[in-house]
């Protein structure tokens, strides 16, 4: 079992405040009546084994969890290949550089691509 704890009645959702795709999803849920947890990321510092096990649930690599597109990333970093220790104090590090929202409800976990993906969970 994981460290984050998930529920078949509600979608947790991590996401960064600033970012406008999340708040149009948060919108869009909200509309929707679905009931949400919300975790946003800028505020509170994701743990090494949550980040882990996000990437774990996509099943993706930890490296595909950061958006290398990303101003942030591409004004800070160069392009590397990197452990996962150092992919994960990237994203602790630097919050908006990671691939977000991603929603999670039961043993379901996505990342919203539009607003609309969250209906799909």
């Amino acid at each position: 079992m994981g460290e984050i704890a998930t529920s078949n009645r509600q979608i947790t959702l991590f996401y960064n405040s600033n970012s406008r795709r999340a708040k149009q999803t948060l919108a869009y849920a909200k509309a929707e009546g679905l009931p949400i947890l919300e975790v946003d990321i800028t505020k509170s510092t994701l743990t090494g084994t949550q980040i882990a096990e996000l990437a774990d649930r996509l099943k993706i690599e930890i490296k595909d969890l950061v958006n290398q597109e990303h101003p942030t990333y591409m004004q800070k970093f160069e392009h590397h290949e990197l452990s996962e220790t150092d992919w994960i104090k990237m994203i602790q590090h630097n919050p908006d550089i990671m691939k977000q929202p991603i929603a999670l409800r039961g043993e379901i976990t996505i990342l919203v691509e539009s607003p609309t993906d969250i209906i799909k969970i």
